[in-house]
């Protein structure tokens, strides 16, 4: 008999909706492309390999990305298991050591007996088959899969996929694709810091001081500044638009933005007091802890499209950074992602092709929790449909299914891939003005509703 669940892509979205339908005693079969075709960012054959940064966003409670990972954790989910048990030290935000995280997660899931992989490329997907199909192949899709993912499309209102590396004359029509391109932060070898010009501190004093600082006068930031403005991208192919994606702007478009632009975004100075000045510098570069051994660090919000050449000259103007030894320089690669508006229900499952749904970035969530969060509800979902049960949405007040709301009821004139926000979540009922207490009553809300969805689904909740 074979596997009744085919999952595509073992990214952070496959490798959960994996794990979500086996523990439910559903076979699966796990395709993964690499190592037979590698792509322009992963560098590894892991499963669910982080390629952008390390951080899973904010741990402190009643924030929004608390309130999605406290649902996750509910609901049992493998990847933010495996995620704490990698931590490194971040402040207030939870960060993996990526290399760890990955080979965990590829062992777990190897090692269950109810996921068979296969490493191959899948470029054809039977949407009449008994099987049920996961689409979760992540922004970096390979041009083949994405071209059979436009054909699924025509049933729908609109042909709606921007295939990854694709020439303009290829296929469906440019004007119907989406797509935004996503950029990848420097990393530096530890030793090559100078710690003397350097402190460490996180934001507010927000958590413990994990974060190396690199204060910067107002001159040393004119002259990074100028420098910046004055670098040399990487030549922008033919066939290539930037269509970048707004909350992940390359430091050198935030900077021709205005010249204090990046003192209000990446090089905020606020809440970062310099103690051996007691001031706050006029403009800062944080260095986010890498992996376990902390002997690299990233760029906190550093990615860039400039040349290697040019990157290794400008970011050694950083206080700090004079002698720095990279280990990765920034990189920029086109991210995918569906019209999910026109193309699929609140299940995540294609409006003309029940059986098939979509997970992760591609289905138009930006960022590796939401990622592993719509994996998990995929798997859930997928498993219902195996036993020939209609799968539920989750509730709209949870962050679960505020985040498949957007999804899958934005303007599809103008889709963006989202972030969990509280602005995706429904407002209170009764106004309340303190931001604080509205999110603490927004959170409590949401988890109340994300429980009554679990219990209905048949899974109680994790206890804590």
């Amino acid at each position: 008999m074979s596997p009744r669940v085919r999952i595509i892509g073992a990214g952070l979205a496959g490798s959960e909706a994996a794990w979500q339908c086996a523990r439910r005693g559903i076979e699966v079969e796990l395709f993964e492309m690499r190592p037979v075709r590698s792509t322009p960012a992963h560098q590894t054959a892991d499963f669910a390999e982080l390629v952008c940064s390390n951080s899973l966003k904010s741990d402190s409670e009643n924030t929004a990305p608390w309130l999605l990972k406290e649902e996750m954790r509910r609901a049992g989910s493998l990847l933010l298991q495996i995620a704490r048990e990698c931590a490194v030290p971040a402040g207030h935000a939870l960060a993996v050591d990526r290399v760890t995280f990955a080979a965990k997660v590829t062992e777990t899931i190897s090692h269950e007996p109810l996921i068979s992989i296969r490493r191959e490329e899948v470029t054809s997907i039977d949407e009449a088959g008994d099987h049920v199909t996961i689409i979760a192949t992540g922004p970096l899709t390979s041009e083949s899969l994405a071209n059979e993912i436009a054909r699924l499309s025509t049933a729908s209102e609109e042909s709606t996929l921007q295939p990854s590396a694709m020439p303009a004359h290829n296929a469906a029509p440019a004007n119907s694709r989406l797509y935004f391109y996503d950029s990848i932060s420097p990393i530096v070898e530890a030793d090559s810091i100078d710690m003397s010009r350097v402190y460490m501190a996180a934001r507010y004093d927000k958590g413990s001081a994990d974060y190396i600082n690199c204060p910067m006068s107002p001159e040393e930031y004119g002259r990074f500044y100028d420098a910046l403005l004055a670098a040399q991208s990487v030549e922008e192919r033919d066939w290539e638009k930037l269509n970048y994606f707004e909350s992940c702007l390359p430091i050198e478009e935030i900077a021709r933005r205005g010249r204090d632009t990046l003192r209000f975004g990446p090089m905020k100075p606020v809440g970062l007091k310099d103690p051996r000045t007691g001031r706050m510098p006029y403009a800062v570069v944080q260095l986010r802890q890498e992996n376990l051994r902390a002997d690299s660090y990233n760029l906190v919000g550093f990615q860039n499209h400039l040349k290697f050449s040019e990157q290794a000259r400008i970011l050694r103007l950083i206080p700090g950074l004079e002698n720095a030894r990279f280990l990765r320089y920034g990189q920029i690669h086109r991210n995918t992602y569906v019209n999910a508006p026109t193309l699929l229900r609140d299940t995540l499952q294609m409006k003309a092709h029940p059986r098939v749904l979509f997970a992760g970035q591609i289905c138009g969530v930006e960022g590796y929790v939401e990622s592993i969060a719509t994996g998990l509800m995929a798997g859930m979902h997928a498993a219902s449909l195996a036993r020939d049960e209609a799968p539920t949405a989750p509730l709209r007040a949870s962050s679960f299914g505020s985040l498949v709301h957007y999804v899958t009821h934005a303007d599809p004139k103008n889709f963006q891939p989202a972030n969990i926000t509280f602005d995706l979540l429904p407002p209170l009922e009764n106004k309340i003005r303190d931001r604080k207490e509205r999110h603490r009553l927004q959170c409590e809300l949401a988890l109340k509703e994300f429980d009554l969805w679990l219990q209905a689904s048949g899974m109680p909740a994790c206890k804590a």
